[in-house]
């Protein structure tokens, strides 16, 4: 099941708007139909970090807004506007459907240098109905003029009893969206 999985979504990622499956902030596919409709959410995923990028001054900063491009398991993934502010949270505006979920949140931290961390959170949906969620965790170097990052993640689908149904890389490019 997870194979057919894996190859449906890395199948029908370019496919985009077309499915009738999505994630807040993921676009999710045509797999997920079946998916575990189970009342009671429990998830389980890494705790989220709430460290702020205090310290080191003269390196350059995550904090700001940018536009990023993805790729998930090698296919197009989606572009997004992502907010990392100084308190450690970020938000992210992707562009897919509104009414099936664009909008995600999550946590991130500096790890040295020019290095940060960021663990993602969002929702995923079938046709509108709510079937699981989703974790990113990403990890992403900013450039030294600060201007532009690149990372490298892996996106975990869980349906609602917590159960994991994809691990799927995926690397982000960003551009800084000056003030």
């Amino acid at each position: 099941m997870n194979k057919l999985l894996v190859l449906s979504l890395i199948a029908l990622a370019p496919a985009g708007y077309a499915s009738s499956a999505n994630a807040g902030c993921v676009q999710e596919l045509h797999a997920l139909k079946g998916a575990s409709s189970h009342p009671i959410a429990f998830w389980r995923s890494p705790a989220l970090v709430t460290v702020s990028d205090e310290g080191d001054h003269d390196r350059p900063s995550i904090v700001g807004t940018w536009d990023v491009t993805y790729t998930t398991a090698g296919a197009p993934g989606g572009e997004a506007f992502i907010q990392w502010h100084s308190d450690g949270t970020e938000w992210e505006n992707i562009n897919f459907p509104i009414l099936q979920g664009n909008i995600c949140m999550g946590s991130w931290k500096s790890i040295g240098g020019n290095r940060v961390f960021r663990n993602h959170v969002g929702w995923l949906y079938n046709d509108g109905t709510l079937v699981g969620r989703f974790t990113e965790t990403e990890t992403d170097i900013v450039s030294k003029d600060g201007n532009s990052y690149t990372g490298w993640n892996e996106l975990k689908l869980y349906d609602l009893g917590g159960n994991l149904m994809a691990d799927l890389p995926g690397t982000a490019q960003a551009t800084r969206i000056k003030p």
